[in-house]
């Protein structure tokens, strides 16, 4: 720690400047942190432990260090910056050492140089990234009577959810109607108290809530009349994903005077931690969010979700595995916390993933076996199939046909968009009463400023007998969800059906010499919405999940790790929402909320590891990962191989076979992953040495970033040699060896043959062809890969390892041959 004594030698030549051209800065600082000090600072003993020792963040040893590190943080700044021209945010001390400071470029530049300090990075932001998948999974039958039934499944495990905040009050959340909760030892997170009601956001189900936003409140994006300087959910997304992942089981879910079945979350006896770093307009930036993982290891967490992501790949390192927020997770990962993220909304196209890192679980999101369709019916027998959660039309009849354009009051309405039938004072009450409204969708749909929600609200206000939302343009990238409505209503996402409807409309409207519409003879009819199908063909790869391969630096060149790890529902899940929540504006002021993305992915799969966590409690975060990966599924319930939607050639959405680069592993398969009898393990300096082994990277980077030195990686390492469940090499020349070690969680001994599959691009090797592993010892197998052809794509495999005591375990293969 000479850093401080240097510094002050310096203080003659910084430049002062003052507030008002600033960014946030987060700097990491030599010395280790809480989590890997193991001594050597005068006065201050050890704080880590053993990975199988729990840590007291109570102790005074802790306590002492973290103090230490804090006040060496602000004498650092103090002796370099004058007062009031920087504003210090954060102390990191439990995972990473460093600060966040808002800050000049010209001070960051300065910091830069000082001795003690390794790296300053600049802030970036952030993003965002159920009643059926519990069955669907085959939790219910499969998995929680194992754990004692749902109502103790998931018991004294905590959760972390890094996101939007929480809405304490919704029944998924409550603990009144479910056994007592009793205290978590291991948690010691604190409750803060709603400023507006003096009240707890904690009750026993929920034992922790904080909200981190520094870094917002600096940069000038944080409105406390809008964004809650608090714990509570204004968005929703937070609710949503604390719902899947813990929500209490039973929960009906009630919406419109209808029942859509029961909500629960994979762990429903699971404890849920609040960490809220997200906000409703901006999203959220990178030092809030290490500060709230940080607090969240320092807490006592057992499993982290995290439903955000980078808006692209870091630019300030020369891969995308080391910068502050990556270095974070690996801290956590070592004090022994599960990681799950979202994989991104970037697809279906590739490199679109904002998840990287080999020690965090990625996860992809898929369609389950249960859709919303439903169809009009034409007056001239024409039958359009549609999107529309809503109930028929009165009586199943059929009724008149009326556009928006030809219900306008008055000239003056053309400044405003009447087409989308957001604002009813717009439209001729008397003409359209007793019809079904027609409306088109606009581009306002997308931004957000139109809802299909709203339409319903118009079409109510004026007396309609239902409504038609359709689609008369592509819009490439479009999400078309279905939509709880209270009326009959349907929406046309297919431009072609869009134009049989149109054509049938106009064709039977009656218009006198200037164009005004007089008899409208056009009819429909809209079918029941209400109840979904269940399909075979599930689950799918969803459109907008983003695939892969993993990028290893800013240029997006391709990196010799897969990604995403795993697959897990994502699409059209119903949970808990904030009442008060705007991230769907067609669920404004309800209860719940049926949305879609990878973010409803992520905490299927952190609820599922605290499953795993419960029974299991010593298992690494690396041995619960292994445990979903190796056992994950790659064929859908009617026994076929899975596939992903993709877009064809004309943009119109069609399904393509998946290969591991749309699912990583496969679909999650919960009751598998609980007694996996193998499992891949990898320790915190596998990962280290993993990152030394990247081409280009200098070692003093690493250093830099992690607090840990590449002075023990041995030679040759490979980047591919990390002890993952997974065998990626994107640029194989000639022929490469690859060992894997394999641990027996079994509790008898077992001998697996072992079994190859690879397309003839690429030979494939395993040795030995058969081993027995005893209960808690571990074996290596060895793969030789050897390239036959240069063809400029991937070739997609595997390795199965099948045990005579019905163990099942499977290594994804992929690999390019090169030049």
């Amino acid at each position: 720690m000479r850093g401080f004594e240097l510094a002050c030698l310096l203080l003659i030549v910084v430049p002062q400047v003052v507030l008002g051209t600033h960014d946030v800065y987060i700097v990491t600082m030599e010395g280790d942190p809480v989590v890997s000090y193991r001594g050597g600072v005068e006065g201050f003993p050890a704080t880590a432990t053993d990975l199988d020792e729990e840590m007291d963040i109570t102790s005074e040893a802790v306590t002492l260090y973290s103090l230490h590190l804090q006040r060496y943080h602000d004498k650092l700044l103090d002796s370099l910056f004058v007062e009031g021209t920087y504003e210090k945010l954060y102390s990191y001390h439990h995972l990473i050492n460093g600060f966040a400071v808002h800050m000049s470029p010209l001070q960051a530049e300065f910091l830069r140089k000082v001795p003690g300090v390794k790296h300053v990075e600049r802030d970036m932001k952030i993003q965002k990234l159920t009643t059926h998948t519990p069955q669907f999974l085959g939790l219910p039958t499969g998995v929680w009577p194992t754990e004692g039934g749902f109502d103790r499944a998931g018991e004294d495990v905590v959760i972390g959810l890094v996101d939007s905040g929480i809405y304490p009050q919704h029944p998924s959340f409550s603990a009144c109607k479910t056994d007592p909760y009793g205290p978590v030892p291991h948690y010691k997170g604190k409750c803060e108290m709603d400023p507006v009601t003096g009240r707890s956001f904690c009750n026993g189900k929920i034992v922790g809530a904080q909200h981190f936003a520094k870094a917002a409140i600096a940069s000038g994006a944080f409105n406390p009349d809008v964004d809650f300087a608090s714990p509570l959910d204004g968005d929703g997304h937070g609710s949503h994903t604390a719902a899947i992942a813990a929500g209490n089981n039973g929960i009906p879910v009630r919406m419109h005077g209808y029942k859509f079945g029961k909500a629960s979350g994979m762990a429903p006896r699971a404890r849920i931690a609040v960490y809220k770093v997200l906000y409703r307009l901006f999203g959220g930036y990178v030092s809030d969010v290490v500060a709230a993982i940080d607090q969240a290891v320092q807490d006592g967490v057992d499993i982290l979700n995290l439903s955000v992501g980078p808006n692209s790949p870091p630019t300030a390192t020369r891969t995308t595995f080391l910068n502050p927020f990556d270095a974070a997770l690996l801290s956590a990962v070592k004090a022994g916390v599960f990681v799950a993220q979202a994989a991104g909304n970037g697809g279906p196209f590739p490199k679109t993933l904002v998840s990287f890192s080999p020690w965090i679980t990625t996860v992809a999101a898929g369609v389950d076996d249960r859709r919303y369709k439903n169809h009009l019916v034409l007056g001239n027998g024409k039958l359009l199939s549609g999107l529309g959660v809503s109930p028929a039309t009165h009586e199943n009849k059929s009724f008149s046909l009326i556009s928006a354009a030809d219900a306008l009051l008055g000239s003056s309405s053309t400044k405003y968009s009447a087409q989308d039938c957001q604002r009813p004072e717009l439209l001729n009450k008397r003409k359209v009463q007793g019809k079904i409204l027609l409306c088109g969708y606009s581009f306002n749909y997308i931004s957000g400023t139109a809802s299909i929600k709203k339409v319903s609200q118009t079409a109510r206000s004026l007396g309609a007998a239902g409504f038609i939302v359709a689609v008369e343009n592509s819009y490439p990238g479009t999400k078309f969800d279905p939509v709880p409505v209270s009326i009959p209503g349907i929406l046309i996402t297919d431009v072609s059906r869009t134009k049989d409807l149109i054509d049938y409309y106009n064709s039977s409207t009656i218009r006198d010499w200037a164009g005004r519409a007089t008899t409208f003879q056009a009819t429909a009819g809209i079918a029941d919405g209400l109840a979904p199908t269940l399909y075979n063909s599930a689950p799918q790869v969803a459109l907008f999940s983003s695939r892969g391969p993993d990028v290893k630096d800013f240029s997006f060149q391709d990196a010799d790790v897969l990604k995403p790890d795993i697959l897990a529902p994502g699409n059209l899940i119903w949970a808990a929402w904030a009442p008060n929540g705007t991230d769907e504006a067609n669920y404004a002021g309800e209860g719940f909320a049926m949305v879609s993305g990878t973010s409803m992915a992520a905490p299927h799969i952190a609820g599922i590891a605290a499953l795993i966590k419960q029974k299991n409690p010593k298992w690494s975060p690396s041995a619960i990962k292994s445990a979903l990966m190796t056992t994950a599924n790659t064929l859908d319930k009617g026994s076929h191989p899975l596939r992903a939607q993709q877009y064809s050639a004309s943009e119109i959405m069609t399904l393509t076979r998946a290969t591991p680069f749309d699912y990583g592993s496969g679909a999650v398969n919960p009751k598998a992953a609980l007694d996996p009898g193998l499992v891949l393990d990898a320790t915190h300096q596998d990962y280290i040495t993993f990152l030394c082994s990247i081409p280009d990277v200098e070692h003093s980077e690493v250093s830099n970033i992690t607090g840990f030195a590449c002075n023990s990686s041995p030679k040759g390492q490979r980047p591919y040699d990390l002890n993952i469940p997974s065998i990626t090499i994107s640029q194989l020349k000639g022929t490469q060896t690859v060992k894997r070690t394999v641990t027996s969680v079994a509790a008898e001994a077992e001998t697996y043959t072992v079994m190859t599959r690879m397309p003839p691009e690429i030979a494939l090797e395993v040795s030995p062809p058969a081993l027995t592993v005893l209960p808690g010892a571990s074996r290596e197998i060895t793969a030789t890969l050897t390239a036959r052809s240069v063809t400029g794509t991937y070739s997609f495999g595997e390795i199965t390892m099948k045990g005579d005591r019905g163990h099942h375990v499977r290594i994804p293969v992929v690999a390019m041959g090169f030049k």
